[in-house]
């Protein structure tokens, strides 16, 4: 059925003119700069203080610069003895308490294990393998070096970790932008820090079409079993953002009007989501078959369609939109691998941009196998690395072979995604590629 033949009741009065196709490149860096251009707008309304418990995996919005030297004080590096010039050294005794911090005189000597407070007048560590103890009199420890001990050691400075010998006051540790992994935690924590002030995760509610869907056990002839629910969440996620709502929507232009929360062209019934959301995806709804209402209620609702179609297999019938409220809609096809692989072209640049992280750069690899034509711009096949055996070191990029639409298991096992023109490509070329973003 074509969208002359949409019965009335459910035709939207909004232009529905065919779409001009965007170059995939050109799609990436749009949602890209739209998504900053939001951020931008929103400025430090869009951070927020985070416990570092919690701000595993969140984007870091400030510089976190060291308000101490690290380490804040002189350390030792090794268990042993500090001490104070040319052995022999007598033995001092513990060290007192923190409120009177030990002093050593030349020929002192004190125990100290890793990580402890080197006390003042410390000029080196001596290792606790190449010492020994002996009593003068019976009754004063002497410490000695061991017989196989260097005869030089311990040297001036040896085994001993300085103050700011890592990091000086001022110095920057982590860097705005950076997404926080295990180890920036440890270092906030070493620098002092309770909390971080990072970018907050842009909201996103998903909305998936179709009633020939079905969420539980074996689809029937006619029926698909739902593979976003499962996966586009975890996908979001992945990419920084945060699932607020997860809804099915009707084919029909009013359940589809009625779950995006726009105001319909007739009375009644709108229903606008509180609070709004950064993002919106939808899968399915984006061709031109009477069942296919998505686009069409956006334009009725006035919303400017910064990409409208791309010029790429799979995944052409997509679209990036800014409604007047200010949410951005990212359309994803209905086939499954045209969806996710959209992720990657829309949602991920839209999403990176809201959180200020640059949008992820094209790498290079060796095809293995050949890219064959197809009539469009570019071409997009989810691919896995093996290594030559012929060139110790080299990597190969194997296409896989179920690349149609609505093929999952190639994507499944992938180590990226190539990226290649519509003209393909022979084995052995250099071919770009996306690492995968989840």
């Amino acid at each position: 059925m074509t969208r002359a033949h949409r019965p009335a009741c459910d035709a939207p009065r909004a232009d529905t003119r065919t779409p001009t196709a965007t170059t995939w490149h050109d799609a990436r860096r749009l949602a890209h700069e739209a998504g900053a251009a939001t951020a931008a707008a929103h400025g430090a309304e869009w951070t927020e203080q985070v416990p570092l418990a919690e701000a595993l995996g969140r984007v870091a919005a400030l510089d976190v610069v060291a308000r101490t030297p690290l380490p804040h004080f002189a350390s030792s590096a090794m268990d042993g003895w500090a001490v104070c010039g040319p052995g022999p050294w007598r033995l001092r005794p513990d060290a007192p308490p923190a409120d009177s911090p030990q002093v050593l005189a030349p020929g002192d000597a004190v125990d100290v294990v890793t990580g402890s407070l080197l006390p003042e007048g410390c000029d080196a560590v001596l290792r606790s393998e190449n010492g020994r103890i002996r009593m003068l009199d019976g009754t004063h420890p002497v410490l000695h070096r061991a017989p196989w001990c260097p005869a030089d050691e311990p040297r001036p400075g040896q085994h001993m970790r300085a103050a700011g010998v890592e990091a000086s006051v001022g110095d920057v540790l982590i860097t705005r932008g950076s997404v926080l992994g295990p180890v920036h935690l440890a270092v906030a924590a070493g620098a002092g820090c309770d909390t971080l002030s990072a970018r907050r995760r842009p909201t996103v509610a998903l909305a998936f079409t179709g009633d020939e869907v079905v969420t539980q056990g074996s689809p029937l002839a006619g029926q698909v079993r739902d593979s976003f629910g499962p996966s586009l969440p975890g996908i979001v996620d992945a990419l920084g953002g945060e699932v607020v709502t997860l809804e099915r929507v009707g084919d029909s232009a009013g359940s589809t009007t009625l779950a995006l929360g726009l105001n319909p062209s007739s009375s009644g019934g709108a229903r606008e989501p509180v609070p709004a959301p950064d993002v919106v995806v939808t899968t399915g709804g984006t061709g031109a078959s009477a069942a296919d209402h998505v686009r069409a209620v956006l334009l009725e609702a006035g919303a400017e369609f910064v990409v409208d179609g791309i010029d790429v297999r799979p995944g052409g019938p997509a679209f990036l939109a800014r409604t007047p409220d200010g949410r951005w809609f990212v359309g994803l096809p209905g086939n499954p691998l045209a969806a996710l692989l959209t992720c990657t072209t829309l949602l991920h640049p839209l999403l990176a941009g809201l959180l200020e992280r640059p949008l992820a750069a094209l790498r290079e690899i060796e095809l293995g196998t050949p890219i064959d034509p197809a009539r469009s711009h570019t071409l997009l096949r989810p691919f896995t690395r093996h290594p030559d055996a012929a060139r110790p070191g080299v990597d190969l990029a194997f296409p896989t072979p179920w690349h149609g639409a609505a093929m999952l298991r190639g994507l499944a096992d992938a180590d990226g995604v190539l990226v290649a023109p519509g003209e393909g490509a022979h084995a052995g070329a250099l071919a770009r590629y996306l690492p995968l973003p989840w």
